[in-house]
């Protein structure tokens, strides 16, 4: 339990010194002094600075966790481009990528092809990774180890792909709807960080939600918290994911007459007037599932991903207003903080979390950790 402590307040406020350490969390100096001696003996802990003191004797010693001993790999696999990230035992990113996905490869040559590049780009790295932890555009059964609703990049539905993923890594792997590690990154290092309620709404060639409750990502059974996609919303039952997606949105002007080049188009100022009805249609539907991810966890924050997002930074007060007249209440709206990578960033935080318990780290602390440094 010493042990458990010492390391977890080093991972929350590193550097911190022993007598910084005893007054955090109540455990007598000596005993402190005797574990940050074993785990300097392990080489998990390093002694970094002395601290400038005017008092008379010995001056503090700063400690810090050795960062480099272990590395994790957090993957966001999407249908137009991979994004990776490798971060050491303090959640330090030492590298960072985006790739084109090669997306008319068969199932198992993509899993191949994501662990080839990552281990790749790990290069000495490699034998010091412990998790790879990848973000799919789809829901996941975690019991069943099964990937569904990917219409995007169907290979990933296929079990052969998974079983491939597993093989080519070699090492634990975890999986995860790509959404839910996006919302994970930040709470951990981006915007939201102090928000223990939050969610994210993903927008751009697919349509995934993720919901946190007291720092925790909500999962359920069949992987199925969050698709909102599937709310039968528009005329005819038309799903929401075809009134708000990328694609969907260039569908639906087709069948109005009017050819989009891009669905960015439709939130243009200078729009054709032609479009005020589709870009009416496109309110409603996002207003619908804002009041939904709201209404679902009571998020402090919804943060909005995706390539669609970027269009709709002058209509974020415009939606929380509406949400406001609807609910009485609306939380707030803002893009990601760390931009396209938060889904491969949250990916090597989970793979983290998985590291930490090995440490000795208590479960309960791990809904807070990685921190960033002081």
């Amino acid at each position: 339990m010493n042990r458990s402590a010492v390391i977890t307040e080093l991972l929350r406020s590193r550097p911190i010194s022993r007598t910084q350490i005893a007054q955090s969390t109540g455990i007598s100096a000596a005993t402190v002094s005797r574990v940050v001696d074993q785990l300097i003996e392990e080489g998990l802990v390093r002694e970094v600075a002395a601290v400038v003191s005017e008092s008379p004797g010995r001056r503090p010693v700063l400690l810090d966790l050795v960062a480099d001993t272990t590395f994790v790999v957090g993957v966001d696999v999407g249908a137009a481009n991979t994004r990776y990230v490798i971060v050491d035992l303090v959640g330090t990113i030492v590298l960072s990528e985006e790739v084109p996905t090669p997306s008319e490869l068969s199932a198992p040559s993509l899993a191949e092809w994501v662990a080839a590049e990552v281990e790749s780009a790990a290069g000495e790295r490699w034998p010091l990774v412990r998790y790879a932890c990848v973000g799919l555009p789809g829901a996941v059964n975690q019991e069943q180890g099964a990937v569904s609703n990917a219409s995007n990049l169907v290979q990933v539905e296929d079990k052969r792909f998974l079983d491939a993923l597993e093989s080519a890594f070699g090492i634990p792997l975890e999986i995860d709807n790509d959404v839910n590690y996006a919302l994970l990154g930040e709470q951990r290092f981006g915007v939201a960080q102090t928000h223990a309620a939050a969610a994210m709404l993903n927008l751009g060639a697919g349509l995934g939600a993720a919901l946190a409750v007291d720092g925790v990502i909500l999962h359920g059974r069949r992987g199925l918290i969050g698709e909102f996609g599937h709310l039968p919303v528009g005329p005819l039952g038309t799903r929401v994911e075809h009134m708000l997606t990328g694609p969907g949105i260039v569908r639906r002007a087709a069948e109005m007459g009017m050819h989009l080049d891009s669905p960015d188009q439709l939130f243009a100022p200078d729009s054709s007037p032609g479009l005020a009805p589709l870009r009416a249609q496109f309110d409603q539907a996002l207003l619908i599932v804002l009041t939904a991810l709201a209404v679902s966890c009571d998020p402090e924050m919804i943060v909005l991903g995706g390539g669609l997002s970027k269009s709709l930074t002058s209509s974020l007060s415009r939606y929380e207003d509406a949400l406001r007249q609807n609910l009485n209440f609306s939380p707030r709206l803002v893009l990601p903080e760390l931009g396209d990578m938060s889904g491969a960033v949250g990916s090597a935080v989970s793979g983290l979390q998985r590291v930490y318990p090995e440490l000795g780290v208590e479960a309960d602390a791990l809904a807070t950790l990685p921190q960033r440094a002081a």
